[in-house]
């Protein structure tokens, strides 16, 4: 059983981003200050990829470790003992969408790379490093 009140989870939930997280916003600044310019969370796209960089057609993605299900790809939600049956389903769909996501844009010629959002918090050099591989101009 989950040991919050449905009103106290209901608030800690609320207050989780969708947008603009830690992960994306130092990948973001480290990526600007080398000069390379982008549009965060283009709508354009499909999966609304938090960082596009349109010269390029490169498609990133920060994906968080929990809603992603980094490390249980193959029985997502098994890490969680509150309502099991609710976040297995969920975090499998997660992950299906990512795959999907990944396709749509990929057969519209766009490269998508995508970090786990501890990576880029650890590692910021070699995420940074990684797309400017792509990005000939930048090396």
């Amino acid at each position: 059983m989950d040991d919050m009140t449905k009103e106290q989870r209901h608030k800690n939930m609320s207050h989780i981003r969708a947008e603009n997280t830690k992960a994306e916003v130092l990948l973001r600044k480290a990526l600007w200050h080398r000069g390379i310019r982008y549009r965060k969370n283009y709508k354009e796209l499909p999966g609304k990829p938090d960082i596009a960089i349109t010269r390029c057609h490169i498609a990133v993605f920060v994906d968080g470790d929990f809603w992603h299900a980094r490390g249980h790809q193959e029985r997502p939600g098994e890490q969680v003992k509150s309502n099991p049956q609710y976040w297995q389903k969920k975090l499998a769909r997660n992950v299906e969408r990512d795959k999907e996501v990944n396709d749509a844009l990929t057969s519209m010629g766009w490269l998508v790379l995508r970090f786990w959002a501890s990576d880029v918090e650890k590692e910021l050099d070699a995420c940074v490093s990684k797309i400017c591989d792509y990005c000939g101009k930048w090396k």
